[in-house]
């Protein structure tokens, strides 16, 4: 686990580069890391690989991380290799109220030097196609009883930078033709991972996490990373919620 790439990330977040080989890797790191590169012929419209490998195709074009879940065993250090197996655990289709979706859970197992050292599960949802006369859904307004906040601002830059420190292609995250005419999108969507990592970094020492994804935030948008206790929650300008956490 190469400490360059959590050094970068760690600029591209405003900080300086302290992490050295040695260190524990900050919690949700491990994003940066695992690559699994595929030639451009494998990817779909989007960006992301195609899907019918791991995750089953189930005709659903739009993909979104809905949330995710992760327990620490023990710390993962820079400098060291590391391995990591992953699982589909569901593939289901429904219908839900916005149309068809598409539900799928993938579990990952991290080790180091043998030793299991972070489960984590995501969960992603397939959508069908945009439609552009369709109401949009609204979104939970978020809580105001916070015992500490702070802004965040996200531009194109972060986004891109979030984007090829993790090699994600999708193309919601830097395309913005492509965001708003294909995807509905009011502009380039922020990083529902990138979400997920301010609110861990708040949450310090944990054991265990979780987060649901609840609302799109795009990255023009200012947003006030929020805790109450264990409670964590991402609030937009217009005071919607845009992801919800729990530490442990």
């Amino acid at each position: 686990m190469d400490p360059a790439r959590a050094q970068a990330f760690q600029v591209a977040l405003g900080g300086a580069a302290t992490l050295q080989a040695g260190d524990s890797l900050p919690p949700f790191f491990h994003h940066l890391y695992f690559w699994e590169p595929v030639t451009p012929d494998g990817l779909g419209r989007d960006g992301h690989p195609r899907v019918g490998g791991l995750i089953p195709d189930m005709g659903l074009p739009r993909r979104m991380w809905a949330g995710g879940r992760l327990e620490f065993h023990g710390p993962l250090r820079l400098g060291a290799g590391a391995e990591k197996q992953s699982f589909c655990e569901r593939a289901d289709r429904k219908v839900g109220r916005s149309g068809d979706l598409g539900i799928v859970t993938l579990r990952h197992e991290i080790s180091q030097g043998g030793v299991l050292r972070l489960t984590e599960w995501q969960d992603l949802v397939y959508r069908a196609e945009a439609d552009a006369t369709a109401p949009k859904p609204m979104a939970p307004a978020a809580r105001t009883d916070e015992d500490s906040c702070r802004a965040v601002d996200f531009d194109a830059t972060l986004l891109f930078r979030y984007s090829a420190l993790t090699f994600n292609g999708h193309r919601i995250h830097y395309d913005q033709p492509y965001a708003r005419e294909v995807e509905g999108y009011d502009g380039l969507v922020v990083h529902g991972p990138l979400l997920a990592q301010l609110l861990m970094l708040d949450a310090g020492a944990v054991k265990r996490f979780s987060y649901k994804a609840t609302a799109p935030l795009m990255h023009h948008e200012r947003a006030a990373i929020c805790r109450k206790g264990s409670d964590l929650w991402v609030r937009g300008p217009d005071g919607r919620q845009c992801m919800l956490a729990t530490s442990g």
